[in-house]
């Protein structure tokens, strides 16, 4: 299973910009290290290798932050926080890997880099996919004690129930279905709730629950999650349109290339801009509401995603 990793034994108040691009560059060279060790390149006939190449060197890892960030708020369990936040960066990888395929998106992009299928083929890459997300799951159930096994249960449910059809697969099957057609603000809204957002909402519970919250700091949380998920795809789709391919790391004008209904096909670019601060707005009031004191680095979290230009 890999060495026992933890967060930073110190926290770090959040003061400016600085300290909150201090904090996050930390935790996302524990992150890599973490990853790293535990996707190990010994998986057979070359498996282990295209694991590596999808997960390793590139990524926000904004997933494996949220975790951390509100796990730490809270004060929660760390080596728990740790395997939650790689746990859900593998199955973001996963899903990477396998929307990439010609079956699906056929991009040939990603993270500045060829896509997974185009390096390693097809098999392989659906393969590497498949294993990812198994060692996801792997992950949140250690051997010995080193996550209380209530607290391991409740992980592998809120991630299973964000990955599967309910979730992230489920929109991934609505977005595949939604080519060529025109759909309403409700629908969209819908359909990357669970593509999109449910992984990041996840993420964000998945360190609420390596803690104590009480049943209002959980519901505002869950609110943050939501709204979090929702900014960051009214946000990505802006960013189709606007930024190039050198930027985004990947293909740019994908979206409207392959003739997706798209935030910004239907409510034009300045709309889509005011809208994703909207969102993000609803997103700070709700981490106002939990009455979280040290929320500070998960406010600055939200406003990286809202404000990103890559």
């Amino acid at each position: 299973m890999g060495p026992s990793l933890t967060l930073s034994d110190t926290p770090t108040p959040l003061q400016n910009s600085q300290l909150l691009d201090g904090w996050r560059v930390h935790q996302q060279q524990a992150v890599e290290q973490a990853l790293s060790n535990w996707v190990r390149a010994d998986a057979p006939a070359g498996l282990g290798e295209a694991m590596r190449y999808a997960v390793l060197d590139g990524g926000k890892r904004l997933r494996p932050l949220l975790v951390l960030a509100t796990a730490e708020a809270l004060g929660g369990h760390r080596e728990a926080a740790m395997r939650a936040a790689c746990a859900t960066e593998l199955i973001h990888a996963y899903s990477l890997v396998h929307d990439d395929m010609p079956c699906m998106d056929n991009d040939v992009l990603r993270r500045g880099k060829p896509t997974v299928h185009v390096r390693f083929g097809e098999a392989q890459a659906l393969l590497a996919g498949d294993a990812l997300q198994a060692l996801a799951f792997e992950l949140l159930v250690p051997d010995a004690s080193a996550v209380p096994p209530a607290m391991a249960v409740h992980l592998c449910r809120l991630l299973a129930c964000a990955a599967g059809a309910d979730g992230m697969a489920g929109g991934q099957a609505v977005d595949l279905a939604s080519v060529g057609f025109t759909l309403e603000l409700p629908a969209l809204e819908a359909m990357h709730r669970r593509k999109t957002g449910a992984l990041l909402r996840a993420s964000v519970l998945m360190g609420a629950a390596t803690g104590e919250p009480d049943r209002n700091t959980w519901e505002q949380l869950d609110r943050f999650g939501a709204a979090l998920g929702l900014a960051f795809q009214v946000v990505d789709d802006i960013l189709d349109v606007t930024a190039d391919s050198a930027t985004l790391g990947k293909t740019a004008g994908k979206d409207a290339a392959c003739d997706k209904p798209t935030f910004v096909s239907l409510m034009g670019l300045d709309q889509a801009q005011a809208y994703a601060d909207e969102v993000l707005a609803q997103a700070h009031e709700a981490l106002r509401l939990s009455r979280i004191v040290n929320r500070d680095i998960l406010h600055g979290l939200a406003d990286w995603v809202g404000r990103r230009s890559s």
